[in-house]
């Protein structure tokens, strides 16, 4: 009897270590997060994000009365693909550091050209196009794309690129000037 006991005992043990190593194992599959590279498709449930540009942005419109960011703007231009046969929400995007801080997306779209905006939706096998905004320092960042439900997420790896920066203290000659004359401002040759 105490061979029984024992057996059925060690049995029972085993068994509850191998639902506790699976449990693990599919927890840490389920937060395991897919990271892609710009250019790719970052594909979550029906949804198919891409991201078509990336600017950083000191302000948003011109003088006399630009839109001033705390940091800087970063306007992500996408194209957001629905395969499935109903329509679908398309849910919040965030920006996600190298630290692991988080930028949520901004709710105010004014100076923004094509914002894609808050309540969107995209038709069944549409596509719809825009520009979703963020106020962030410039540095690093992953873009977080969800799907429709928001259970499933994938994350899109930006470049660090200031390329799209517009900058408005460069001097920038004239081509106007006669032969031989410097820019005013400038000093002379002598």
């Amino acid at each position: 009897m105490r061979i029984f006991l024992s057996t059925l005992l060690c049995a029972a043990a085993l068994g509850l270590a191998a639902c506790s190593s699976a449990n693990d194992s599919t927890n840490a599959r389920t937060e395991q997060v897919r990271v892609v590279q710009a250019g790719e498709k970052a594909v979550a449930g029906h949804l198919s994000y891409s991201v078509l540009d990336f600017q950083v942005m000191p302000q948003l419109g011109e003088d006399p009365n630009p839109r001033i960011p705390h940091d800087r703007f970063l306007l992500v231009q996408l194209g957001v693909t629905n395969t499935s046969n109903v329509d679908n929400p398309i849910p919040t995007i965030e920006l996600v550091a190298d630290s692991g801080k988080t930028f949520e997306e901004l709710t105010d779209g004014n100076g923004v050209t094509n914002w894609l905006g808050i309540v969107r939706h995209v038709g069944a096998g549409q596509t719809e196009r825009g520009v979703v905004a963020f106020d962030a320092p410039a540095a690093h960042y992953k873009v977080r794309f969800k799907d429709e439900t928001a259970t499933n997420e994938i994350l899109m790896d930006l470049p660090l690129n200031f390329e799209h920066e517009k900058v408005n203290d460069a001097f920038v000659p004239s081509t106007d000037l006669p032969q031989g004359a410097p820019p005013a401002g400038t000093p002379q040759a002598k």
